[in-house]
């Protein structure tokens, strides 16, 4: 088994670092807030008291923080990971960040000696928790290759989809397909309940059907009981959402319904509802019909 250091111990990376402590590694954290590294330490990992003490003995790193600057962050400079992580060290970039600035700091990465692998991840808080998450992976297929037990110690459908920078890519797309489905779920259950039907029954046969989807088998039951605690925050699908509109510009071609979804996600934030989980779109679908 592994050391695996795991920088970054929020909604997301705490639940996949025991989970790799109960497949069998030796997992180091480090986390700006103590509570979460208290957590691991309860669940049979140990703490780290800075990002160079959580790498120093790592075969493997995970990065699982918000955003392109953070990633930036945590692996520059002489604090960060790729000055003081061994050479040959594996790299795993769990977060969801620019595909641009993936492919600049693996090419970094390389430079230092560190073998890179962005490996941004889907299924919200429970896959999380239960260690079934999608894993969309770019990077050399040799480190892919030795990244498996790490990554299956996470995940269930791991698939190596290219180069650097391919894996957030992936997750971009991922992200766009999400948010139009939160939408369109939400909208639907606005027009179920103006019309007085049973949303549960309605909810399940439709599940059954072509409308069947995760989205709607997660965030159905969330929408009806009007319960919007973060499994991933509306404010991080806002900073995603951001990254498919500036990528689709960029390749030349057009998102409409994604730039649609991606204004509205923007409005809920800029009211203040970013901590909210994105299925926290039904509450904005509720407001324009002038319902609660």
């Amino acid at each position: 088994m592994s050391n695996v250091a795991v920088i970054g111990l929020g909604i997301m990376g705490l639940p996949m670092a025991v989970n790799l402590v109960k497949a069998g590694h030796t997992v180091t954290g480090y986390n700006r807030s103590q509570g979460a590294i208290d957590k691991l330490a309860a669940a049979g990992g140990r703490g780290a008291t800075s990002i160079a003490d959580a790498v120093k003995d790592a075969d493997v790193v995970i990065t699982m923080v918000p955003d392109s600057p953070d990633v930036e962050a945590v692996v520059s400079g002489a604090d960060g990971v790729f000055a003081n992580a061994a050479k040959g060290t594996l790299w795993i970039d769990a977060s969801s960040i620019r595909p641009d600035v993936a492919k600049r700091l693996s090419d970094d990465a390389v430079a230092a000696g560190i073998r890179p692998l962005d490996a941004p991840v889907s299924g919200g808080e429970q896959g999380a928790i239960d260690g079934v998450l999608s894993i969309m992976v770019g990077g050399d297929a040799k480190d892919f290759a030795d990244a498996q037990d790490v990554l299956n110690a996470v995940g269930k459908t791991i698939v190596h989809v290219g180069p650097s920078g391919s894996g957030q890519t992936v997750k971009a797309a991922n992200q766009l397909i999400v948010a139009v489905n939160i939408q369109a779920l939400s909208e639907a259950i606005v027009f179920l309940e103006a019309y007085g039907v049973d949303t549960d029954a309605a909810l399940k046969v439709l599940g059954g059907g072509l409308a069947g989807s995760k989205v709607l088998d997660q965030k159905g039951a969330k929408m009806l009981a009007r319960n919007f605690d973060p499994g991933f925050r509306l404010a991080l699908h806002n900073k995603d959402l951001g990254i498919v509109t500036a990528a689709a510009r960029e390749a030349g071609v057009t998102v409409p319904l994604g730039s649609a979804v991606a204004q509205l996600v923007t409005s809920m934030v800029a009211q203040g509802d970013g901590a909210l989980d994105h299925s926290g779109l039904f509450k904005q679908a509720l407001a324009s019909s002038g319902r609660k």
